[in-house]
């Protein structure tokens, strides 16, 4: 077995910002020696998460929309009250979208449907710098 272990570097705006990335995880696996197995792509931090949708206008803007309902932003937040930052509402959302996904690998292609994009979602209050760790597993 093979294990090799990348990662991503990207720059986000923040407040929900939704970033397709699977051309970027893509290019990894295509360069990685692995042929079958798994690609699991984690990003670090506790403020943004991974999941996979079809990355179109309408469908990112009704993404977003859920988010600001099911956590909202304007609310108040144990975790404001502690740290003073704004952000415990990115938290809670990060925590509800998890920071990974897994996907597995044939003969060195995603099986990722036709209209299936990996997103970043970065749910904090202001811009940031992010890191994706891709690792691809398999023989």
């Amino acid at each position: 077995m093979t294990v090799e272990s990348r990662s991503i570097r990207l720059n986000t705006k923040g407040h929900c910002d939704i970033v397709d990335i699977t051309s970027t995880v893509a290019k990894q696996v295509a360069d990685s020696a692995v042929k079958d197995g798994t690609v699991t792509i984690f990003v670090t931090g506790s403020t943004a998460g991974v999941t996979t949708i079809e990355y179109e206008p309408g469908l990112v803007a009704d993404l977003e929309e859920m988010w600001a309902r099911l956590v909202p932003d304007k609310v108040s937040y144990h975790h404001d009250r502690a740290w003073g930052d704004g952000n415990g509402y990115a938290h809670v959302r990060a925590a509800l979208l998890g920071p990974s996904l897994v996907i597995p690998l044939v003969s060195k292609r995603m099986a990722l449907g036709t209209w299936q994009q990996i997103v970043l979602l970065d749910f904090d209050n202001r811009a940031r710098s992010r890191e994706v760790v891709v690792q691809i597993m398999g023989e």
